[in-house]
């Protein structure tokens, strides 16, 4: 990787800043409580930040204010065997006035995509920690010993998780449960990539180095997985820069192939534009190292490019290239669910 590219460890993974305006709870009341060093919840708070300086892991980001220290924005990176990895996922925190006694509420910047069962587009975070969703009394907040690096860590691991579709236990008993789990990785991955497109555009304040950073680093690997699962050469989920491409196929949805199509494009201009990573080495690979067999049809390929073609407006002769981002949602969509 070249030295001149920015690199996402240089971004500190705890660090206070100062602009909170777009923050989901800027307009939460901000009680005497938590300019008071002596209250019990601005000592809970400092306590919190002491812990997720100290003990937050590698794929989780924290930011929390200097003038605002009820409020907190955290970010998740998916994790790798799940249909969210290489997504970046972002969460608004404030805590009540009577913290810890009550938990911290959680917004999720969803750009309008359900990802997750416990995800909502509205921004609702549905988790037992949290309170916003049944569990036993051992799953529940607990004044006395939750907390907020407890909530993340339950966030990546027990919700971003391998199989989504199975979160809501109920769907155990369904028939042909497996099968449907698959489309729902299907288009969790679909949606996290429409995320990724529009966090792009409208990256939430005091992360955009970050994001340009990390799409940067993660570009070409993440449009190599849409090409894998498109054409069935991974399961949805699994794909990997170190491991080859598998010789069988895997069962891939009409609809997610025809989401793909027509997305591809839009992506990679995305990623062209906002975080350029070396495409001219990526391009080559992606059109002529797939298996030419009977089994993985090169006339995707064909429609690949021929829509990668027509978006940036490249012609078969000349070197000349116009190139633009459809408006939002024009042609972006999801089947429901």
């Amino acid at each position: 990787m070249e030295a001149s590219m920015e690199k996402t460890n240089e971004f500190g993974h705890f660090d206070m800043v100062s602009d909170y305006s777009d923050h989901h709870f800027v307009g939460s009341n901000n009680g005497n409580c938590f300019h008071d060093s002596k209250s019990i919840v601005y000592r809970s708070i400092m306590k919190e930040w002491k812990i997720l300086k100290r003990d937050l892991p590698e794929s989780i980001y924290v930011r929390v204010y200097e003038q605002r220290i009820d409020l907190m924005r955290a970010v998740i990176v998916g994790a790798r065997g799940t249909p969210y990895h290489d997504g970046l996922f972002f969460f608004d925190i404030a805590f009540p006035s009577d913290y810890p006694n009550r938990p911290p509420k959680m917004y999720y910047h969803s750009f309008g995509y359900r990802v997750n069962p416990n995800l909502y587009n509205n921004g609702k975070v549905c988790l037992s920690l949290l309170n916003t969703w049944q569990g036993r009394k051992t799953e529940l907040w607990d004044p006395s010993g939750s907390t907020m690096l407890q909530v993340l860590v339950s966030i990546q691991g027990l919700v971003l998780n391998e199989k989504p579709f199975f979160n809501e236990p109920w769907q155990w008993r369904l028939s042909n449960s497996e099968n449907r789990s698959r489309v729902y990785n299907e288009n969790a991955f679909m949606r996290t990539c429409y995320t990724s497109f529009h966090m792009l555009e409208r990256p939430p304040r005091n992360f955009e180095p970050f994001i340009t950073a990390h799409f940067r680093q993660r570009a070409v690997p993440i449009l190599a997985a849409c090409s894998d699962y498109m054409t069935g050469c991974v399961r949805v989920g699994y794909y990997s820069c170190d491991s080859p491409s598998s010789t069988s196929t895997v069962r891939v949805s009409a609809d997610f192939k025809e989401q793909m199509i027509t997305f591809y494009p839009q992506l990679f201009q995305a990623f062209r534009l906002k975080a350029p990573p070396p495409f001219g080495a990526f391009l080559p690979h992606f059109n002529t190292s797939r298996p030419q067999s009977n089994n993985k049809p090169t006339g995707i390929f064909k429609r690949f490019f021929q829509k990668i073609k027509h978006t940036f407006g490249w012609k078969n002769t000349g070197n000349k290239k116009t190139s633009h981002i459809q408006p939002r949602h024009s042609t972006l969509h999801t089947s429901s669910k």
